[in-house]
């Protein structure tokens, strides 16, 4: 097929926004021959591993590993990289062609800028999701030397049962494994972390992040920077929107490859160098209209004592969600063209985590995610590409439903 047709950036925003960026349809089979390559390369040789989400909260864990094991990068490379994309994105009439297809779709982030070659740390990252856990694991206890320290950062397991093996085998070969989360754990769950000889710590989910638990637990004398990027990282990811830098550290993070963002937070914190905040401000330009394209076609629906704004379209679900309830809602649902949704919750509606452990998810009071498993083949997802989420939107407000009539409650 035309490579054009996976160029979603050659289409008018409305369109852009209704169907995934081009690494969707990327075949899993080769994304997971890249991906393990990656991770081989990562982690033999490294000394330490980090294994964290890819956000800018699982992120700042890795920049504070680094500088306590002194293994930071040289952030100067990505500095240049940084300029240069802003410089070549001034120098386009195109404005769609300016926006990697990869950014605005809301699941995964652009890791072409991947560290280089001559700048690389002792302290391997590897970036996963509470879903691709296990598999970060399984290559961890695959590729890493007897003898290494590992840390897991920002991620909380659905279930103990399918890390176990990979578990079982890093507890005997690492000298140290240390795990700093902030999100909701089962108890069945955290002892049997415990019980493989884990240094778990949890933060509580509305007080901290996991980069101020990592910032607390790592026995190290932090220089004042770390500090000011856990409270700044902190007001993003708890949804306080205090510090308008917050915002920079998300986007940032998003827009850029995980190394790059922990080789600049790590050496500036959270007062970015010029040219990031330049790029980030530059990008920002596109974000708003997609923002603006999903708050738009937005509905509200009673479900129970609450009221829900639903949506659909490839967007930063954060700045939408914060518009529905500005609007009204005591939730938001944001149902993305890959088949993910975020949810949202507010003072008024805190079993967000509730409603998501029913569609194939999870998260915090006021914060989840999940993909319902409707799926089955292409056709299931062009129905939702052409319907914008309905099915989706269907089986999340019945969840919203069961919520309300009683029949699901905290554990």
């Amino acid at each position: 097929m035309d490579d054009e047709f996976f160029d979603t950036n050659r289409l008018s925003l409305r369109r852009r926004s209704l169907i995934p960026g081009a690494g969707f349809f990327y075949p899993d089979s080769l994304d997971e021959e890249r991906a393990e390559a990656k991770a081989q390369a990562a982690i033999e040789g490294a000394t330490t591993v980090v294994v964290t989400d890819s956000d800018a909260d699982g992120l700042g864990c890795v920049a504070l590993v680094r500088e306590a094991y002194d293994a930071a990068l040289d952030p100067g490379p990505f500095v240049e990289k940084v300029d240069a994309r802003l410089a070549e994105d001034g120098d386009s009439d195109d404005e769609a062609a300016s926006v990697p297809a990869s950014v605005d779709d809301g699941d995964t982030a652009d890791e072409e800028t991947a560290k280089p070659t001559e700048n690389e740390s002792p302290v391997a990252l590897l970036a996963a999701s509470p879903h691709s856990l296990d598999t970060a694991l399984e290559r961890v206890a695959a590729y890493g030397e007897p003898g290494i320290d590992l840390f897991v950062c920002d991620l909380c397991p659905d279930s103990y049962d399918r890390i176990a093996e990979p578990m079982t085998v890093l507890s005997e070969r690492c000298d140290r494994i240390a795990w700093y989360d902030h999100h909701q754990w089962s108890d069945d769950v955290e002892a049997a972390v415990r019980d493989a000889g884990v240094e778990l710590v949890i933060g509580e989910s509305d007080e901290e992040c996991s980069t101020d638990v990592a910032l607390r637990s790592i026995d190290y004398a932090f220089p004042d920077r770390f500090e000011e990027l856990a409270a700044v990282t902190r007001d993003h990811d708890l949804w306080l929107n205090e510090d308008e830098r917050s915002a920079d550290l998300a986007d940032y993070a998003y827009w850029s490859g995980a190394e790059e963002y922990t080789a600049i937070v790590g050496a500036y914190g959270a007062s970015l160098p010029e040219p990031v905040v330049d790029y980030v401000e530059h990008r920002r330009v596109e974000k708003q209209r997609l923002i603006e394209a999903a708050i738009d076609r937005a509905e509200h629906v009673d479900v129970g004592p609450w009221t829900v704004g639903v949506t659909y379209g490839r967007c930063s679900q954060n700045e939408v969600a914060d518009a529905l309830r500005e609007a009204g809602t005591d939730a938001a649902v944001i149902v993305k063209p890959s088949g993910s949704a975020s949810i949202r919750g507010s003072d008024r509606f805190e079993q967000s985590h509730l409603v998501a452990r029913q569609v194939n998810g999870g998260g915090h009071p006021k914060a989840a995610g999940c993909k319902p498993d409707i799926y089955d083949d292409m056709l299931d997802y062009a129905h939702h590409w052409t319907t914008e989420g309905a099915a989706a939107k269907r089986v999340i407000l019945a969840a919203f439903d069961r919520v309300a009539d009683g029949s699901v409650a905290e554990e």
